[in-house]
């Protein structure tokens, strides 16, 4: 069960509220770019590549500057300045096409059900995705478990963030800018590394098994663990 001292659950997206096999996602969500840049003279592995550089960029920024301009910094090395101008068909993009991708994801109708029923016990919900996309790839995501942004006291995006998971200052920054003690937290995901980062900054982690990336074989022995449905009966939540 919960412990008394939780205040605030964070949830990570991919894999965790929406389940996925991650590279049948990616493989479609690429398909779904490239068609999107093809008519501005992009061609596929160049872009794939970019898109990749500008990703790794992210996942290794320092804090020295927002996410979102690691990232198209990044790309423009790769495709050339120019595409900067691209970011609003880009962002167009995730508000539209990007639904594609939802036939590459699972359905969790406990998703909404975990986020009401804590929002409803009095705790605060933050959504803790890795933040190598926009806030509208965020709200698209979030529509095909029939959540919003709204739905969340804070939500992690690439304009906002400095840091990437595993890096645990990204769990420092989402502490800072909500006020929150590590002690009252607990961070619930599916991936061993990336998650349970957070237990560097002290906060408390719970993973989800359904769809669990782990593939160094870390020993998780000692994290909580189990399917969706065993963490709403964690929370307290599996007769809500």
């Amino acid at each position: 069960m919960l412990d008394p001292q939780i205040t605030t659950v964070l949830f990570d997206l991919d894999g965790t509220l929406l389940p996925m096999d991650t590279d049948v996602f990616t493989k479609t969500y690429f398909g779904l770019l490239c068609k999107k840049a093809a008519p501005f003279g992009y061609q596929p592995e160049p872009l794939v590549a970019a898109v990749w550089k500008g990703t790794k960029a992210m996942v290794k920024n320092d804090g020295s500057r927002p996410n979102d301009q690691a990232f198209w910094d990044a790309f423009a090395q790769e495709l050339g300045e120019g595409v900067k101008a691209l970011r609003p068909e880009f962002d167009d993009f995730y508000a539209r096409e990007f639904h594609g991708a939802r036939a590459a994801c699972g359905e969790n109708p406990l998703a909404k059900q975990a986020v009401q029923g804590l929002k409803a016990k009095g705790y605060d919900v933050i959504l803790a995705t890795n933040p190598i996309f926009p806030l509208v790839a965020v709200e698209t995501r979030l529509s095909w478990l029939g959540l919003s942004l709204e739905d969340f006291s804070h939500v992690t995006s690439y304009e906002n963030c400095t840091t990437c998971k595993p890096n645990p200052a990204y769990y420092g920054e989402i502490l800072q800018k909500t006020g929150k003690g590590p002690q009252e937290c607990l961070m619930v995901g599916n991936d061993a590394l990336e998650d349970t980062a957070a237990m560097e900054q002290g906060v408390s982690v719970y993973l989800i098994t359904d769809c669990l990336l782990n593939p160094a074989g870390r020993d998780l022995g000692g994290v909580p663990q189990g399917s969706f449905r065993d963490f709403l009966a964690f929370a307290g939540l599996s007769g809500s």
